[in-house]
This record gives structure tokens, sequence and C-alpha cells, in this order.
């Protein structure tokens, strides 16, 4: 979670690290927690949703990859792997696996430790539990957001809805009585 979890609105995203709409969404909702996020109006909530069909292996050990680094540096690390790995991915199964221990090292992580996480398949099911809630919640591409107001009337968003849009419907959940 990036921001405060007791903000009004919330943004359950879920995303697949080697889609290129999830990328350039990624630095939309880093727009909108620079706007939002500072005065504790919005909550970005991160989720996996790697489409194995489109992006087999690689996106399935990159979600792995986000993990390891929450485990062994916190949320901040977390989102400093996730930052770093979808500014430099080139998408659609573009990013060398040799990459990832280097995006560990990057954002400070102990290399070995990493390694060892990211082949010891310990969050596969946590990884897998989160596409099965994104396919309940209606989800059948990425990125795939659902913004919740705080009384929790939900506003569903398919794709990389521009940064204008995006605002438009937050703006509109803040104003949810």
């Amino acid at each position: 979670i990036r921001g405060n979890l007791d903000a009004p609105v919330k943004i359950v995203e879920y995303s697949d690290t080697e889609c290129p709409f999830c990328k350039h969404f990624h630095k939309t909702m880093n727009q909108i927690m620079d706007e939002y996020g500072k005065d504790g109006k919005v909550a970005w909530v991160y989720r996996h949703f790697p489409i194995d069909q489109l992006h087999p292996i690689k996106a399935r050990s990159e979600a792995t990859a986000f993990e390891c680094a929450n485990e062994l540096g916190g949320n901040d690390k977390f989102w400093a792997y996730a930052d770093r790995l979808y500014e430099i991915t080139p998408s659609n199964n573009g990013l060398d696996q040799a990459e990832l221990p280097k995006i560990a090292a990057y954002v400070g992580l102990d290399t070995a430790k990493f390694n060892t996480c990211l082949t010891s398949g310990k969050f596969d099911k946590h990884i897998e539990d989160e596409v099965q809630n994104a396919i309940a919640t209606g989800a059948n591409g990425t990125p795939w957001s659902i913004i919740v107001a705080k009384k929790g009337k939900k506003y569903p968003i398919s794709g990389a809805l521009p940064y204008a849009s995006i605002k438009q419907l937050i703006d509109l959940a803040l104003k949810e009585k």
C-alpha cells in the first residue's frame, strides 16, 4: 500500500509487470499519489495480476520479486522495486530476468537473500490468490483498478485511463458522504 491506509479513497490496482499499459498506468498512479497521497486523501493498493497467456513466466517471477523486496525491506522497498522495474522494463516479455537481482541491489536489498527468496516459491499461492481475486472482481485484462470511496461505493476502471479521467473519478469518490 502506498499512502495512508485510512485514506477516504483507496485505489486497488491489479497489474501485470510486463503489460505496456500497466507501465504507463504506473506513471499515472504516481502522479495521482503526488497530488492526493501527500495529504492522505488516497491510498494505492497494488495487487498482482500476471496474465500468463500473454507474459508467461516473466510476469509471475517479477510479481515474486516485488514480494521478495517487501519481505526483505518492507513496504518502502516494495515500492522502490516496483518503481524501478516499471521504469526499466521494455514490457511484453522484454525484461531480461537477470535484471531482477540487479534491481534488488539498486534499491538496497541483499541480493543473495533476494535470489533465495525469488526461487523459493513461497509467494506462488499469494500471487495466485490475487489473480483469482482480480477475476472475481470483474477483471479481464490489465490494468484493472477499482476506486473505493469511504462508504464503499466502487468505481471500476478497465485499462490505463489518463490522469484527468482518474482525477475526475477520485474527486467524485471524495464527495461521497
